[in-house]
């Protein structure tokens, strides 16, 4: 009887601030969509620098015709090649694995990969360097291999593509935190007005918390119906949220990129259920504890 009585106060009082309640569920809504589009977008980040760390090559161009280092006044000869694979051979297990490519190769593979581009024109054959491709079993220790041949006789440069990706993760990390930071104020947002929506509520009825008063009830009979408000309408949002979250994810990755992206790592449906836990467990915490400190504080009930 009691916990009818209860859920009958709890209906009353949504359908009586029904718009406040509407607004808590929106705001909500857009802050935990905002705050798990960030969540995903580091999920997917840490995705990429498994998949790509785990690729990850040094290359070491060799001289050419063309080479303008200051290490190489005539084009690689085949001693040197040989020289340089035989280093490489001896640096195992460090080095995992080690790709010979010719220039006509790389001017092959620049042109498949610029097809669709007006590069392809501006290249030739010989443009592009040969040179050894290494993979390495640990890509944390690239200066091992830097320092082994950078500037050694028909050594161009010594690339390492560990670098040119930790700037690409480094962008994508400071649009992460971007999102996270507006989420963030959304969030402080709705925790302002799940505050104000109590007020106003509590507002509303002090003739009933009154009389309830008078009749000998307790603070947690009185304030339940309150706190049962907000997080009811917060948890509404929270659902939504995370409804916007799989449809995008679903549609975005699942349905559309998955299905021309073969060689990423991206993430799925199943990731959004991941976070959603910690959506939801936030939301629900976030507003109990508003709940009672703005009962507690300002209401004095």
């Amino acid at each position: 009887m009691r916990l009818r009585f209860l859920l009958g106060d709890v209906w009353v009082g949504l359908r009586r601030n029904l718009s406040m309640a509407i607004s808590v569920i929106l705001v909500t809504m857009v802050s935990l969509y905002l705050l798990g589009l960030g969540l995903l977008a580091q999920r997917q980040a840490d995705a990429m620098k498994g998949y790509w760390y785990d690729r990850v090559q040094v290359s070491i161009f060799l001289c050419s015709k063309v080479s303008l280092q200051d290490n190489c006044t005539s084009p690689v000869t085949e001693d040197q090649k040989e020289t340089i694979r035989a280093q490489l051979d001896d640096m195992k297990p460090l080095v995992k694995q080690v790709f010979f490519e010719s220039e006509q190769e790389a001017y092959d593979r620049f042109s498949e990969q610029f097809k669709n581009t007006p590069l392809v024109g501006n290249i030739k054959v010989g443009d592009i360097p040969s040179s050894y491709r290494v993979q390495l079993s640990d890509p944390t220790r690239f200066e091992v291999v830097g320092s082994a041949f950078e500037n050694a006789p028909g050594v161009a440069t010594v690339q390492d593509q560990q670098k040119v990706l930790k700037k690409f993760f480094t962008v994508i990390n400071f649009v992460t935190l971007f999102a996270v930071i507006v989420a963030a104020l959304m969030v402080l947002c709705a925790t302002l007005l799940m505050a104000t929506t109590i007020r106003q509520a509590a507002f509303s009825r002090r003739r009933e918390i009154g009389i309830m008063r008078l009749v000998g009830a307790s603070n947690f009979a009185i304030r339940t119906p309150f706190i049962l408000e907000v997080l009811i309408a917060a948890v509404i949002g929270a659902a939504l949220a995370i409804g916007m979250l799989w449809t995008t994810v679903h549609f975005i990755f699942n349905r559309y990129l998955n299905t021309i992206v073969k060689n990423q790592a991206l993430i799925s449906a199943t990731d959004v259920l991941a976070v959603a836990p910690y959506l939801l467990g936030g939301v629900i915490l976030l507003a109990v504890l508003t709940s009672t400190v703005t009962l507690w504080r300002y209401l004095r009930i």
